[in-house]
């Protein structure tokens, strides 16, 4: 019986157990239920407004642009007017100037006629040239009425078909932009935010990318990167610290930008890649990320290295020639295993390099295989992962002598892969860069 008793202990615990899991499950689910309302009821009261505050605009600007045009009609009728009417008005003015003279030679005459026979010469004779003097027989030139303007306004209806057409098409309702981030993958410093359309009837010409810092005390969205490319490194990014992104597209032949993406939040743990300050030769940026080689020397090539050895195996490793001197076949780019403070180069034992003429270094060695020469603009790459010879403790990574790194170094549009064994296991390498002459300036991330 207390075989029994125990096995239904067991059975209910794991019940219990069970029942507590679903409702575990079920409320997160709700929540995910709330945040999906709370998404559509928040977005679709923003879409509202948008639109309220976009025809609102749109009223007032119409309103406006009808009424100057208005105006501006009303002006041109207001001068032609005026142009037309003037002449008729000294026309008038002439035309009841001899209706005056006429009237008061009328009253002459007629007195001269009453007047008797010893005015009456006298008085006929003055009438007679008065009335020469006004000129009986010139009449001043009244203009026809087709001579003279009659104002039209000119009115159609194809304004406001126009209108009509456009403003049918005008705006968009959207359930869902057509572009939206899929990855936020950690880097140095930076993240690499890719995004891609979720639209296929969607022809995109143009991808948008901001970001911001989240928080309530969070800045404004800011321009990362406007291209057609799918994917780009957000640098200058500060670890353990969250950051919102968003994406949104332009259609082939468009001016206006789609909707945003959803924001994704995303941060990087990994600390930026930095130069070692102090080193002589070579001034360095605020973030340490830009070195500049400032000074000269043929006597001797200063090896600049990584402040910290930061780069992993599995990561991508650029280094970026934002300006160029001279080259010289001892310049070098490169990882290596430690930071020898003693030598020139890092054509050197434990390190793999390029250098600016386009030759590969591999432990002190050149390949036969070669890159492009590296000049202002290139970007070089170190992609490596681990290949292991012989199996090595999980416990000490120390352990030396079976130790090989696959490596990639890209640069320009080649790339050359070989193996590279060093003396002992490493998880993490030093970086560093060497010019013989002044003028470089590299960008690391």
């Amino acid at each position: 019986m207390s075989v029994e008793v125990d096995v239904l202990l067991q059975e209910a615990k794991e019940s219990i157990e069970a029942a507590q899991n679903y409702r575990s499950e079920l409320q997160q689910r709700l929540h995910g239920l709330n945040q999906a309302r709370k998404q559509v009821r928040g977005s679709s009261g923003q879409a509202r407004e948008a639109l309220r505050r976009h025809f609102a605009e749109l009223q007032a600007a119409a309103s406006r642009l009808l009424t100057e045009r208005l105006n501006s009609l009303l002006a041109e009728v207001d001068a032609i007017e005026a142009d037309s009417v003037k002449p008729l008005d000294d026309c008038q003015s002439l035309i009841e100037h001899g209706v005056g003279q006429a009237d008061e030679l009328l009253r002459e005459g007629e007195a001269a006629l009453r007047c008797g026979l010893g005015e009456k010469e006298d008085k006929l004779g003055s009438f007679t040239k008065k009335a020469m003097h006004i000129q009986l027989d010139s009449l001043p030139e009244v203009p026809a009425l087709v001579d003279v303007p009659c104002v039209s306004a000119q009115l159609d209806d194809s304004l406001l078909g126009l209108l009509r057409d456009r403003v049918s098409r005008h705006g968009a309702v959207s359930s869902h932009p057509p572009v939206q981030i899929e990855e936020l993958q950690e880097r140095p410093g930076s993240i690499l935010v890719r995004w891609c359309k979720v639209d296929e009837d969607f022809a995109a010409a143009d991808y948008r990318l901001q970001y911001r810092r989240s928080g309530s005390g969070g800045s404004q969205y800011e321009d990362a990167y406007i291209g057609r490319d799918c994917e780009f490194l957000v640098l200058h990014l500060d670890p353990h610290t969250d950051y919102l992104f968003r994406v949104c597209a332009r259609g082939e032949g468009r001016t206006e930008w789609s909707p945003w993406s959803i924001p994704q939040t995303g941060y990087t743990t990994l600390a930026p890649h930095e130069w070692c300050p102090g080193t002589d030769g070579y001034i360095l940026s605020s973030r340490r990320n830009i070195a500049l080689r400032n000074e000269s020397s043929q006597s001797r090539c200063p090896v600049l290295y990584s402040n910290a050895p930061t780069y992993f195996c599995g990561q991508t490793l650029t280094f970026k020639i934002s300006a160029a001197g001279q080259m010289d076949r001892r310049d070098t780019l490169g990882v290596c295993v430690d930071n020898e403070s003693s030598v020139e180069s890092l054509q050197r034992d434990q390190a793999v390099c390029i250098s600016t003429n386009g030759a590969v270094f591999v432990n002190g060695k050149e390949m036969t295989n070669q890159l492009p020469a590296i000049t202002l603009g290139s970007a070089v790459t170190f992609d490596m992962e681990v290949v292991n010879l012989f199996p090595i403790s999980n416990n000490n990574l120390s352990e030396g002598g079976n130790f090989k790194l696959r490596v990639t170094i890209g640069s320009g549009n080649r790339e050359v892969v070989f193996d590279w064994l060093v003396d002992q296991a490493v998880d993490c390498l030093f970086f560093g860069c060497s010019f013989v002459h002044s003028g470089w300036k590299v960008l690391v991330f």
